[in-house]
């Protein structure tokens, strides 16, 4: 019992001499770990301190304090949640309207309102307007984060804004469109379609949230609501839901510029806003700014 009790008092003798040295060497390092931040002591003349002192005597008097930051490595794969667009809608118009008048889609129910022609698709530019909404964005990086591809999911809206008396309606399953009898104070047609975007972007500063990058690439979307919205003094208001011939599937070409915090996207369709049944060739295209972290 004599025995056990001499090595047990020897063991925590030669703790207590461990503890001792190691908090000694703590004591002697000349720098200081905080989060991401690493503070090194130096003397006057810009070397380490070599001493035995705490680092923390006379600090003020003795030592410069030199910080320094170090950056967490960048992620391969990054994800931006909830981004929005919001910008301005047009379209590039080439039909031909002596073709298209001879269809069943152009009808004409009193000569005094005049057939359906170009003026009739006539925009209110200022008020026609694109907002997309994107669920979320992943960035994936390629080359050096210099090079990455983007990509996402989310619901592009269409608002065009007519300044005409035309008008989208179906007779049993067949849609047309036609000039009304009367003027709207409000008359627009809507179009969403869920979109998955594909870019290839480059940002020449990948470690300068200021810094320039540019993206360009493809979209294909899918057609999920359309409806003509007006409204008029006559009639109040007016929903006419459906999908009115207009194509299901929209191929586009996008593009996005960013400089700092600001971004400004684009995009143009490829394909025609309607059928090819209806002899319509419109091609719609928007522009505007983007928000999002990158």
């Amino acid at each position: 019992m004599k025995h056990l009790a001499i090595a047990t008092a020897a063991f925590l003798f030669s703790g207590s001499l461990f503890a001792q040295t190691d908090s000694t060497n703590n004591n002697n390092s000349d720098t200081v770990r905080v989060g991401n931040f690493i503070i090194i002591k130096k003397n006057k003349d810009g070397n380490t301190s070599s001493g035995n002192k705490s680092i923390w005597k006379d600090w003020d008097r003795n030592f410069d304090i030199s910080i320094e930051r170090r950056n967490r490595p960048k992620r391969n794969i990054s994800t931006n949640w909830w981004i929005m667009d919001l910008g301005f809608t047009n379209f590039r118009d080439q039909t031909n309207y002596t073709y298209a008048q001879a269809g069943s889609y152009f009808r004409t129910f009193r000569p005094a309102d005049g057939p359906v022609n170009q003026n009739s698709f006539k925009l209110s530019t200022a008020k026609s307007s694109n907002v997309n909404i994107w669920f979320f964005m992943q960035k994936v990086n390629v080359i050096k984060h210099v090079v990455n591809l983007k990509y996402g999911l989310g619901l592009e809206m269409y608002n065009f804004r007519y300044d005409s008396r035309i008008s989208y309606r179906k007779d049993g399953g067949n849609p047309y469109v036609y000039n009304d009898s009367i003027s709207f104070s409000k008359n627009k047609l809507y179009a969403g379609y869920l979109t998955v975007p594909f870019m290839i972007n480059l940002n020449t500063s990948p470690n300068n949230r200021r810094g320039f990058s540019i993206s360009a690439g493809m979209s294909a979307g899918y057609l999920i609501s359309s409806r003509n919205k007006q409204k008029s003094s006559d009639r109040g208001k007016q929903k006419s839901p459906g999908d009115f011939n207009l194509e299901p599937f929209r191929v586009a070409a996008i593009g996005e510029v960013g400089l700092g915090p600001i971004r400004l996207y684009g995009s143009y369709s490829l394909n025609k806003l309607h059928k090819d049944i209806t002899r319509v060739e419109q091609f719609p295209y928007a522009f505007g700014i983007r928000f999002s972290r990158w």
